[in-house]
């Protein structure tokens, strides 16, 4: 399987969606992920410690990719229309993060817009959402889907568990902390959506 992690907005949590969307995949086979963020977040992640899975730049991949059951790609944000329709149509299933605020929701739309008339099983998923009592997540859920778009079910939490994971360079499920297992078990719910 090929799953392709792309947005139009920086700073939506892709990078940490493509790592921990690895992770996943990995407990089931052989995951490969290209790194393809040019500031190389998953590279740099990857340096500070072990992750479970291979990482490698795009040139790298190529040589990679047939050895690996599953491969997920993070992109660069704001990928160009014609970059973005060549991986959606070279994937399995596009995950598109996007955080629960006006100007990622508007970008996340305007990339879906920009998908129309390309064959793609996509679904957008909300990150770094507040805790209650912030409404933030509800709403933006609301707007998506009163717009008809697909979106995962689960949505995963703003915690701070993932920063100590990202400087530990581990999947945020390899770090001590009383949150970790519930930053894990969001990403295993978007992998188990992701493959029904």
């Amino acid at each position: 399987m090929i799953v392709t992690v792309a947005a139009f907005k920086g700073g939506v949590g892709k990078s940490t969606t493509a790592l921990h969307l690895a992770t996943y995949l990995q407990t089931k086979a052989d995951t490969l992920l290209v790194d393809g963020d040019l500031n190389r977040s998953a590279l740099d992640w990857s340096n500070r410690g072990s992750l479970p899975f291979k990482v490698a730049d795009e040139e790298e991949a190529i040589s990679l990719a047939k050895l690996y059951e599953h491969i997920v790609i993070d992109t660069p944000s704001r990928p160009k229309t014609d970059e973005l329709k060549k991986l959606a149509r070279g994937c399995d299933f596009l995950v598109i993060p996007t955080t629960p605020d006006a100007i990622a929701l508007a970008a996340t739309l305007k990339m879906v817009n920009e998908l129309q008339g390309v064959r793609v099983n996509y679904r957008i998923l909300l990150t770094l959402v507040p805790p209650y009592p912030n409404k933030a997540g509800e709403e933006a859920r609301e707007t998506l889907e009163s717009a008809g778009l697909p979106i995962f079910k689960t949505a995963i939490r703003r915690l701070t568990v993932f920063q100590h994971a990202a400087l530990e360079g581990v999947p945020v499920n390899g770090v001590k902390d009383a949150y970790a297992q519930i930053a894990w078990r969001g990403y295993v719910e978007v992998g188990k959506e992701m493959l029904s």
